[in-house]
């Protein structure tokens, strides 16, 4: 009697990794509408498990549920990220706080050599490569921190942050400004200063924001001057 409920469960969560993947490739991008008969027939299935999939996706803020207008792929604004790095630099940084507590010599040797990682790509200027590695620092040091309460939010904030096309080392000299605020984080930790470390975590996040904001106001500046141009 259990067996078909498992396999529904299994699909509908099948069908929600696939259009997460989907969406954090921006194949749907920000704002685009679902079509659901479109997406069930595509995936050969009928529009049940795909309307739990989508309710799974926007308990995440990934997609946006309008009454009588249907599923949208959420659009993150300036005011969602004013309000959300504020939010990731006070996690992260209590992960940073927390992860030099417990952290012993074996957990901060591999987390220096993540961040050996970051120096190598900063050095040749691999932004890719530099945006990977930070990637993996940061979830080394959730790890570290062994707080699941804290990863699990930190993991359903950054997935929102994924909707954003913006790439904040795309700003000229963010990537030697981000390698010397994950020195200062590396340092902290090494020292075991949790203190210092929760406030070098929390700049660091901080300092991305602003770097966001640079892009989206050089982006409002460009747009500015091709509407001058059409006009004239």
């Amino acid at each position: 009697m259990n067996s078909g409920r498992i396999a529904q469960t299994a699909l509908y969560q099948e069908v929600a990794e696939r259009l997460r993947q989907r969406i954090f490739a921006h194949e749907l991008p920000p704002g685009m509408w679902i079509d659901e008969q479109a997406l069930a027939v595509d995936y050969g299935i009928s529009r049940t498990p795909l309307r739990e999939a989508l309710k799974v996706l926007a308990s995440e803020g990934l997609v946006t549920l309008k009454p009588r207008r249907g599923c949208y792929v959420t659009e993150i604004s300036e005011r969602d990220l004013d309000e959300i790095f504020p939010l990731m630099a006070m996690l992260e940084g209590r992960c940073a706080f927390e992860a030099t507590q417990k952290a012993d010599a074996e957990d901060i040797a591999r987390l220096d050599a993540v961040h050996a990682l970051l120096e190598k790509y900063a050095l040749s200027n691999d932004k890719e490569g530099f945006f990977d590695a930070n990637q993996e620092f940061h979830r080394a040091v959730q790890e570290l921190a062994d707080n699941r309460w804290l990863m699990q939010v930190i993991q359903d904030l950054r997935k929102v942050l994924k909707l954003t096309r913006m790439h904040s080392l795309s700003v000229d000299g963010r990537l030697q400004q981000s390698l010397a605020e994950h020195r200062l984080i590396m340092a902290a930790i090494k020292a075991r200063d949790p203190q210092r470390a929760e406030k070098a975590m929390h700049a660091h996040l901080l300092s991305g924001r602003q770097a966001l904001a640079k892009i989206h106001m050089r982006e409002v500046a460009d747009n500015g001057k091709s509407s001058a141009k059409v006009a004239a």
